[in-house]
Protein backbone atom coordinates (compact mmCIF):
# COMPACT_ATOMS: atom_id res chain seq x y z
CA UNK A 1 0.00 0.00 0.00
CA UNK A 2 2.86 2.65 0.80
CA UNK A 3 4.26 1.79 -2.56
CA UNK A 4 1.38 1.72 -5.09
CA UNK A 5 -0.61 4.59 -3.75
CA UNK A 6 2.02 7.11 -4.13
CA UNK A 7 2.74 6.33 -7.63
CA UNK A 8 -0.91 6.81 -8.22
CA UNK A 9 -1.18 9.78 -6.62
CA UNK A 10 1.63 10.74 -9.67
CA UNK A 11 -0.47 9.63 -12.18
CA UNK A 12 -3.80 10.68 -11.72
CA UNK A 13 -3.53 14.66 -11.02
CA UNK A 14 -5.00 15.71 -7.02
CA UNK A 15 -8.26 17.28 -8.69
CA UNK A 16 -9.16 13.41 -9.53
CA UNK A 17 -7.75 11.50 -6.54
CA UNK A 18 -11.17 11.60 -5.15
CA UNK A 19 -12.90 9.98 -7.85
CA UNK A 20 -9.97 7.07 -8.22
CA UNK A 21 -10.39 3.93 -6.24
CA UNK A 22 -8.70 0.62 -5.46
CA UNK A 23 -10.65 -2.35 -5.40
CA UNK A 24 -10.89 -6.11 -5.97
CA UNK A 25 -7.80 -8.00 -5.57
CA UNK A 26 -5.38 -4.94 -5.24
CA UNK A 27 -6.77 -4.15 -2.28
CA UNK A 28 -7.05 -7.53 -1.03
CA UNK A 29 -4.03 -8.03 -1.32
CA UNK A 30 -2.75 -5.24 0.09
CA UNK A 31 -4.72 -5.85 3.35
CA UNK A 32 -2.66 -9.50 3.00
CA UNK A 33 0.50 -7.75 2.53
CA UNK A 34 1.03 -9.29 -0.82
CA UNK A 35 2.12 -7.40 -4.09
CA UNK A 36 -0.28 -7.14 -6.58
CA UNK A 37 0.97 -7.95 -10.02
CA UNK A 38 -1.86 -5.71 -11.35
CA UNK A 39 -3.47 -2.83 -10.17
CA UNK A 40 -7.73 -2.71 -10.49
CA UNK A 41 -9.89 0.80 -9.93
CA UNK A 42 -12.70 2.03 -10.25
CA UNK A 43 -12.95 5.63 -11.14
CA UNK A 44 -15.72 8.02 -12.13
CA UNK A 45 -13.67 10.32 -14.48
CA UNK A 46 -14.55 10.80 -17.92
CA UNK A 47 -13.33 9.17 -21.22
CA UNK A 48 -11.69 12.38 -21.92
CA UNK A 49 -9.98 12.72 -18.64
CA UNK A 50 -8.79 9.27 -18.46
CA UNK A 51 -8.07 9.26 -22.23
CA UNK A 52 -5.65 11.92 -21.73
CA UNK A 53 -3.96 10.57 -18.83
CA UNK A 54 -2.98 7.71 -21.73
CA UNK A 55 -6.04 5.38 -20.74
CA UNK A 56 -7.00 2.93 -23.58
CA UNK A 57 -10.82 1.97 -23.60
CA UNK A 58 -10.83 -1.72 -24.67
CA UNK A 59 -14.14 -3.48 -26.16
CA UNK A 60 -15.47 -5.32 -22.85
CA UNK A 61 -19.35 -7.42 -22.51
CA UNK A 62 -18.88 -5.59 -19.36
CA UNK A 63 -22.05 -2.75 -18.52
CA UNK A 64 -19.25 -0.40 -17.99
CA UNK A 65 -16.37 0.21 -20.14
CA UNK A 66 -12.61 -0.60 -19.15
CA UNK A 67 -9.78 1.38 -19.66
CA UNK A 68 -6.07 0.04 -19.75
CA UNK A 69 -2.81 1.56 -19.11
CA UNK A 70 1.05 0.34 -18.64
CA UNK A 71 2.93 1.76 -15.91
CA UNK A 72 7.00 1.10 -15.43
CA UNK A 73 6.04 -0.11 -11.75
CA UNK A 74 2.72 -0.84 -11.04
CA UNK A 75 2.63 -3.16 -14.10
CA UNK A 76 -0.93 -2.95 -15.91
CA UNK A 77 -3.35 -0.45 -14.47
CA UNK A 78 -7.18 -1.49 -15.21
CA UNK A 79 -9.94 1.14 -14.98
CA UNK A 80 -13.43 0.02 -14.77
CA UNK A 81 -15.68 3.76 -15.44
CA UNK A 82 -18.36 4.54 -13.39
CA UNK A 83 -20.62 7.29 -13.70
CA UNK A 84 -20.25 8.88 -10.52
CA UNK A 85 -18.99 8.47 -7.42
CA UNK A 86 -22.68 7.47 -5.97
CA UNK A 87 -22.32 4.06 -8.26
CA UNK A 88 -19.09 3.11 -6.57
CA UNK A 89 -20.83 0.89 -3.64
CA UNK A 90 -23.16 -0.65 -6.67
CA UNK A 91 -20.47 -1.44 -8.77
CA UNK A 92 -19.09 -3.89 -5.58
CA UNK A 93 -22.25 -5.17 -4.46
CA UNK A 94 -22.15 -6.57 -8.42
CA UNK A 95 -18.85 -8.23 -7.64
CA UNK A 96 -17.63 -12.21 -6.88
CA UNK A 97 -16.86 -12.34 -3.12
CA UNK A 98 -16.84 -10.12 -0.02
CA UNK A 99 -13.47 -10.49 0.28
CA UNK A 100 -13.00 -8.77 -3.27
CA UNK A 101 -15.73 -5.75 -2.79
CA UNK A 102 -13.84 -3.56 -0.86
CA UNK A 103 -12.45 -0.04 -2.15
CA UNK A 104 -10.12 2.38 -1.05
CA UNK A 105 -9.03 5.72 -2.11
CA UNK A 106 -5.95 7.27 -2.75
CA UNK A 107 -5.44 8.68 0.92
CA UNK A 108 -6.00 4.82 2.15
CA UNK A 109 -9.54 4.88 3.67
CA UNK A 110 -11.81 1.88 3.02
CA UNK A 111 -15.21 1.29 1.90
CA UNK A 112 -16.56 -2.21 2.95
CA UNK A 113 -20.24 -2.65 2.08
CA UNK A 114 -20.59 -6.23 2.97
CA UNK A 115 -17.69 -6.67 5.91
CA UNK A 116 -15.20 -8.34 3.73
CA UNK A 117 -12.44 -6.87 5.95
CA UNK A 118 -13.99 -9.52 8.31
CA UNK A 119 -13.81 -12.41 5.69
CA UNK A 120 -10.11 -11.37 4.94
CA UNK A 121 -9.24 -11.97 9.04
CA UNK A 122 -10.62 -15.24 8.77
CA UNK A 123 -9.54 -15.87 5.14
CA UNK A 124 -13.88 -16.88 4.75
CA UNK A 125 -14.83 -16.99 0.77
CA UNK A 126 -18.87 -15.50 0.99
CA UNK A 127 -20.40 -14.59 -2.18
CA UNK A 128 -21.66 -11.17 -2.32
CA UNK A 129 -25.11 -11.52 -3.07
CA UNK A 130 -27.03 -15.21 -3.65
CA UNK A 131 -27.24 -14.13 -7.64
CA UNK A 132 -23.24 -14.29 -7.48
CA UNK A 133 -23.09 -17.95 -9.19
CA UNK A 134 -25.95 -17.43 -11.39
CA UNK A 135 -24.76 -13.90 -12.80
CA UNK A 136 -21.37 -16.16 -13.57
CA UNK A 137 -21.27 -19.36 -13.15
CA UNK A 138 -17.58 -19.77 -13.73
CA UNK A 139 -17.39 -17.61 -10.27
CA UNK A 140 -16.98 -21.36 -9.12
CA UNK A 141 -14.08 -22.46 -10.48
CA UNK A 142 -12.59 -19.04 -8.24
CA UNK A 143 -14.07 -20.29 -5.49
CA UNK A 144 -12.28 -23.34 -6.23
CA UNK A 145 -9.02 -21.73 -6.55
CA UNK A 146 -9.44 -19.48 -3.60
CA UNK A 147 -9.51 -22.76 -1.64
CA UNK A 148 -6.66 -24.38 -3.55
CA UNK A 149 -5.05 -21.50 -1.88
CA UNK A 150 -6.56 -22.10 2.18
CA UNK A 151 -9.40 -20.20 2.10
CA UNK A 152 -12.62 -21.98 3.49
CA UNK A 153 -15.93 -21.69 1.87
CA UNK A 154 -18.87 -20.12 4.24
CA UNK A 155 -21.68 -22.85 4.48
CA UNK A 156 -24.05 -20.53 2.75
CA UNK A 157 -21.39 -20.21 -0.31
CA UNK A 158 -20.97 -23.65 -0.39
CA UNK A 159 -25.05 -24.14 -0.84
CA UNK A 160 -25.35 -21.79 -4.09
CA UNK A 161 -23.39 -24.39 -5.24
CA UNK A 162 -23.89 -27.47 -4.21
CA UNK A 163 -27.34 -29.10 -5.83
CA UNK A 164 -27.76 -26.79 -8.58
CA UNK A 165 -27.56 -28.41 -12.29
CA UNK A 166 -25.08 -26.17 -13.81
CA UNK A 167 -24.47 -27.66 -16.81
CA UNK A 168 -26.23 -25.46 -19.09
CA UNK A 169 -24.79 -22.38 -18.01
CA UNK A 170 -21.59 -23.57 -18.11
CA UNK A 171 -21.38 -24.87 -21.28
CA UNK A 172 -22.55 -21.55 -22.36
CA UNK A 173 -18.64 -20.27 -21.10
CA UNK A 174 -15.70 -20.07 -23.01
CA UNK A 175 -13.12 -23.45 -21.78
CA UNK A 176 -9.96 -21.01 -21.92
CA UNK A 177 -12.08 -19.19 -18.75
CA UNK A 178 -12.26 -22.44 -16.96
CA UNK A 179 -8.45 -23.33 -17.73
CA UNK A 180 -7.54 -19.97 -16.66
CA UNK A 181 -8.65 -20.77 -13.27
CA UNK A 182 -7.10 -24.06 -13.35
CA UNK A 183 -3.54 -23.34 -13.97
CA UNK A 184 -4.27 -20.81 -11.07
CA UNK A 185 -5.24 -23.21 -8.76
CA UNK A 186 -2.16 -25.69 -9.76
CA UNK A 187 -0.07 -22.50 -8.49
CA UNK A 188 -1.30 -22.81 -5.12
CA UNK A 189 -0.48 -24.08 -2.19
CA UNK A 190 -3.00 -26.79 -2.34
CA UNK A 191 -3.64 -27.53 -6.10
CA UNK A 192 -5.58 -30.83 -5.29
CA UNK A 193 -8.64 -28.81 -3.79
CA UNK A 194 -9.40 -27.42 -6.66
CA UNK A 195 -10.03 -31.15 -8.34
CA UNK A 196 -11.50 -32.67 -5.27
CA UNK A 197 -14.41 -29.85 -5.05
CA UNK A 198 -14.75 -30.26 -8.64
CA UNK A 199 -15.97 -34.42 -7.76
CA UNK A 200 -17.20 -32.70 -4.70
CA UNK A 201 -19.91 -30.51 -6.11
CA UNK A 202 -20.16 -32.73 -9.17
CA UNK A 203 -19.86 -29.46 -10.98
CA UNK A 204 -17.40 -28.81 -14.45
CA UNK A 205 -18.01 -32.30 -16.21
CA UNK A 206 -18.46 -29.94 -19.30
CA UNK A 207 -14.53 -29.39 -19.40
CA UNK A 208 -12.73 -31.84 -17.32
CA UNK A 209 -15.42 -35.14 -18.00
CA UNK A 210 -11.57 -37.17 -17.74
CA UNK A 211 -11.39 -36.40 -13.88
CA UNK A 212 -15.07 -37.72 -13.57
CA UNK A 213 -14.78 -40.84 -14.97
CA UNK A 214 -11.40 -41.21 -12.51
CA UNK A 215 -12.92 -42.28 -9.77
CA UNK A 216 -14.34 -45.24 -11.09
CA UNK A 217 -11.28 -46.48 -12.76
CA UNK A 218 -9.14 -49.06 -10.90
CA UNK A 219 -5.89 -47.56 -10.45
CA UNK A 220 -3.98 -50.84 -10.84
CA UNK A 221 -3.39 -54.44 -9.26
CA UNK A 222 -3.78 -53.54 -5.43
CA UNK A 223 -0.40 -54.89 -4.42
CA UNK A 224 0.92 -51.78 -6.45
CA UNK A 225 -1.87 -49.63 -5.87
CA UNK A 226 -3.66 -49.77 -2.21
CA UNK A 227 -5.17 -46.67 -2.72
CA UNK A 228 -7.77 -47.94 -4.92
CA UNK A 229 -9.19 -45.53 -8.23
CA UNK A 230 -7.43 -43.68 -10.36
CA UNK A 231 -8.39 -40.32 -8.96
CA UNK A 232 -6.97 -41.15 -5.58
CA UNK A 233 -3.91 -42.28 -6.90
CA UNK A 234 -3.91 -39.19 -9.41
CA UNK A 235 -4.52 -36.92 -6.10
CA UNK A 236 -1.71 -38.17 -4.37
CA UNK A 237 0.69 -37.57 -7.24
CA UNK A 238 -0.18 -34.56 -7.35
CA UNK A 239 0.39 -33.61 -3.92
CA UNK A 240 3.39 -35.15 -3.98
CA UNK A 241 5.14 -33.40 -6.75
CA UNK A 242 3.67 -29.98 -5.15
CA UNK A 243 5.55 -30.69 -2.03
CA UNK A 244 8.78 -30.68 -4.25
CA UNK A 245 7.83 -28.12 -7.11
CA UNK A 246 5.41 -24.76 -7.39
CA UNK A 247 5.68 -25.08 -11.36
CA UNK A 248 2.15 -25.49 -12.64
CA UNK A 249 3.29 -27.74 -15.67
CA UNK A 250 4.83 -30.07 -13.37
CA UNK A 251 1.95 -30.61 -11.24
CA UNK A 252 -0.12 -30.49 -14.03
CA UNK A 253 1.51 -33.91 -15.57
CA UNK A 254 1.71 -35.08 -11.96
CA UNK A 255 -2.29 -35.16 -11.86
CA UNK A 256 -2.61 -36.26 -15.41
CA UNK A 257 -0.04 -38.71 -16.06
CA UNK A 258 -2.24 -41.90 -16.23
CA UNK A 259 -4.63 -40.38 -18.89
CA UNK A 260 -4.27 -43.18 -20.66
CA UNK A 261 -5.49 -45.81 -18.25
CA UNK A 262 -8.77 -44.06 -19.52
CA UNK A 263 -8.43 -45.96 -22.76
CA UNK A 264 -8.32 -49.34 -20.99
CA UNK A 265 -11.37 -51.74 -21.70
CA UNK A 266 -13.16 -52.25 -18.35
CA UNK A 267 -12.69 -55.84 -18.83
CA UNK A 268 -9.13 -55.85 -18.75
CA UNK A 269 -8.84 -53.98 -14.93
CA UNK A 270 -7.04 -53.50 -12.87
CA UNK A 271 -4.26 -54.11 -15.47
CA UNK A 272 -3.50 -50.91 -17.97
CA UNK A 273 -1.20 -52.82 -20.40
CA UNK A 274 0.15 -49.84 -22.75
CA UNK A 275 -1.62 -46.55 -21.33
CA UNK A 276 1.81 -44.93 -21.60
CA UNK A 277 1.31 -44.75 -25.62
CA UNK A 278 -2.67 -44.37 -25.16
CA UNK A 279 -1.49 -41.43 -23.29
CA UNK A 280 1.08 -40.45 -25.54
CA UNK A 281 -1.84 -40.29 -27.96
CA UNK A 282 -4.74 -38.98 -25.61
CA UNK A 283 -2.95 -35.74 -24.61
CA UNK A 284 -3.03 -33.79 -27.68
CA UNK A 285 -6.45 -33.70 -28.26
CA UNK A 286 -7.33 -33.10 -24.17
CA UNK A 287 -4.63 -30.19 -24.11
CA UNK A 288 -6.12 -28.79 -27.14
CA UNK A 289 -9.33 -28.86 -26.05
CA UNK A 290 -8.46 -26.74 -22.82
CA UNK A 291 -7.07 -24.54 -25.04
CA UNK A 292 -3.95 -25.16 -23.15
CA UNK A 293 -0.12 -24.25 -24.24
CA UNK A 294 2.15 -26.08 -26.45
CA UNK A 295 4.25 -26.83 -23.36
CA UNK A 296 1.55 -28.18 -21.52
CA UNK A 297 0.89 -30.31 -24.91
CA UNK A 298 4.16 -31.90 -25.66
CA UNK A 299 4.73 -31.86 -21.98
CA UNK A 300 2.01 -34.26 -20.96
CA UNK A 301 2.63 -36.27 -24.18
CA UNK A 302 5.75 -37.72 -23.01
CA UNK A 303 4.73 -37.57 -19.58
CA UNK A 304 2.16 -39.99 -20.29
CA UNK A 305 4.48 -41.77 -22.74
CA UNK A 306 7.93 -42.12 -20.27
CA UNK A 307 6.94 -42.65 -16.74
CA UNK A 308 6.56 -46.16 -16.95
CA UNK A 309 10.25 -46.51 -18.17
CA UNK A 310 10.97 -44.01 -15.42
CA UNK A 311 9.59 -46.56 -12.87
CA UNK A 312 12.08 -49.21 -14.18
CA UNK A 313 14.53 -46.68 -14.38
CA UNK A 314 17.17 -49.03 -11.98
CA UNK A 315 16.02 -51.95 -14.94
CA UNK A 316 16.69 -50.17 -18.15
CA UNK A 317 20.10 -50.58 -19.99
CA UNK A 318 22.41 -47.34 -19.70
CA UNK A 319 21.69 -47.27 -23.74
CA UNK A 320 17.98 -46.53 -22.78
CA UNK A 321 18.96 -44.14 -20.00
CA UNK A 322 20.73 -42.18 -22.35
CA UNK A 323 18.10 -42.11 -24.78
CA UNK A 324 15.50 -41.56 -22.09
CA UNK A 325 16.79 -38.96 -20.92
CA UNK A 326 17.48 -37.71 -25.10
CA UNK A 327 13.64 -37.87 -25.20
CA UNK A 328 13.33 -35.53 -22.12
CA UNK A 329 15.11 -32.69 -22.63
CA UNK A 330 13.63 -32.70 -26.36
CA UNK A 331 10.27 -32.52 -25.02
CA UNK A 332 11.17 -30.33 -22.46
CA UNK A 333 10.42 -32.58 -19.24
CA UNK A 334 14.36 -33.08 -18.28
CA UNK A 335 12.95 -31.56 -14.62
CA UNK A 336 9.38 -32.56 -14.77
CA UNK A 337 9.93 -36.25 -15.63
CA UNK A 338 11.81 -37.36 -12.63
CA UNK A 339 9.88 -35.20 -9.72
CA UNK A 340 6.70 -37.58 -11.44
CA UNK A 341 8.27 -40.50 -11.54
CA UNK A 342 9.56 -40.12 -7.98
CA UNK A 343 6.02 -39.23 -6.97
CA UNK A 344 4.26 -41.95 -8.62
CA UNK A 345 5.48 -43.96 -5.87
CA UNK A 346 5.05 -43.35 -2.15
CA UNK A 347 8.69 -43.15 -1.00
CA UNK A 348 9.73 -43.76 -4.56
CA UNK A 349 13.71 -43.56 -4.74
CA UNK A 350 14.57 -40.62 -6.94
CA UNK A 351 15.81 -42.04 -10.51
CA UNK A 352 19.83 -42.62 -9.51
CA UNK A 353 21.92 -41.14 -12.21
CA UNK A 354 19.49 -38.92 -14.02
CA UNK A 355 20.91 -35.06 -13.83
CA UNK A 356 24.01 -37.22 -15.19
CA UNK A 357 22.40 -38.94 -18.28
CA UNK A 358 20.75 -34.93 -18.71
CA UNK A 359 24.42 -33.55 -18.46
CA UNK A 360 25.69 -36.13 -21.04
CA UNK A 361 22.74 -35.66 -23.44
CA UNK A 362 23.86 -31.94 -23.94
CA UNK A 363 27.56 -32.53 -24.27
CA UNK A 364 28.75 -32.04 -27.69
CA UNK A 365 30.60 -34.45 -29.41
CA UNK A 366 34.17 -32.55 -28.62
CA UNK A 367 33.16 -32.57 -24.75
CA UNK A 368 32.32 -36.11 -25.51
CA UNK A 369 35.67 -36.57 -26.85
CA UNK A 370 35.30 -37.53 -30.24
CA UNK A 371 38.05 -37.22 -32.63
CA UNK A 372 35.94 -34.96 -35.21
CA UNK A 373 37.94 -36.55 -38.54
CA UNK A 374 37.12 -40.00 -37.65
CA UNK A 375 33.33 -38.81 -36.76
CA UNK A 376 33.28 -36.94 -40.42
CA UNK A 377 35.10 -40.16 -42.05
CA UNK A 378 32.38 -42.60 -40.73
CA UNK A 379 29.06 -43.49 -43.15
CA UNK A 380 26.52 -41.14 -41.95
CA UNK A 381 24.35 -43.95 -40.40
CA UNK A 382 26.80 -45.25 -38.20
CA UNK A 383 27.66 -41.44 -36.42
CA UNK A 384 24.24 -41.78 -34.53
CA UNK A 385 25.08 -45.35 -32.46
CA UNK A 386 28.61 -44.29 -32.31
CA UNK A 387 27.68 -41.54 -30.18
CA UNK A 388 25.42 -43.36 -28.41
CA UNK A 389 27.60 -45.43 -27.14
CA UNK A 390 30.40 -42.82 -26.74
CA UNK A 391 27.33 -41.10 -23.78
CA UNK A 392 26.84 -44.71 -22.54
CA UNK A 393 30.60 -44.46 -21.81
CA UNK A 394 30.79 -41.58 -19.88
CA UNK A 395 27.21 -42.37 -17.84
CA UNK A 396 29.51 -45.30 -17.03
CA UNK A 397 32.49 -43.07 -16.02
CA UNK A 398 30.30 -41.13 -13.84
CA UNK A 399 28.71 -43.90 -11.90
CA UNK A 400 32.56 -45.56 -11.16
CA UNK A 401 33.29 -42.02 -9.95
CA UNK A 402 30.46 -41.26 -8.01
CA UNK A 403 30.82 -45.07 -6.31
CA UNK A 404 34.60 -44.13 -6.08
CA UNK A 405 33.82 -40.76 -4.14
CA UNK A 406 31.35 -42.16 -2.21
CA UNK A 407 33.28 -44.76 -0.93
CA UNK A 408 35.82 -42.12 0.13
CA UNK A 409 33.09 -40.50 2.34
CA UNK A 410 32.94 -44.01 3.74
CA UNK A 411 36.24 -44.84 4.59
CA UNK A 412 36.73 -47.38 1.90
CA UNK A 413 39.68 -48.60 0.86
Amino acid sequence: MTATIPFLKDIFPPSHHGRVFLVGGTVRDMLRGRESQDIDLVSALSDKELTALGFRLVETVSASPIYFKHHTHLGKIEVTRINSIDDLEGDLLRRDFTINAIAMDLSGRRIDPLGGEDDLKELILRTCSDRSFTNDPLRIFRAFRFEADGWTMAPGTAALIRGVDWSEALSAIPIERFSSEMLKALARGLPERFFQRMIEFNVGTEFLPELFRMPEIQAGPLQHHPEGDLFTHSIQVLQRVAALSDDPLSRFCALFHDLGKLATEPALYPQHHGHDEAGFGLATAFCNRLRLPSTYRRALAWVSRLHGKGNRWDELRDSSKIKMAEQAVKAGIARILPLGCTADKPGGPPLAGWDDAIRIIRMSTLELGIDQQKLEAMPTGSRPPFILQKRVDMLREFRTLKHRSDGETFGET
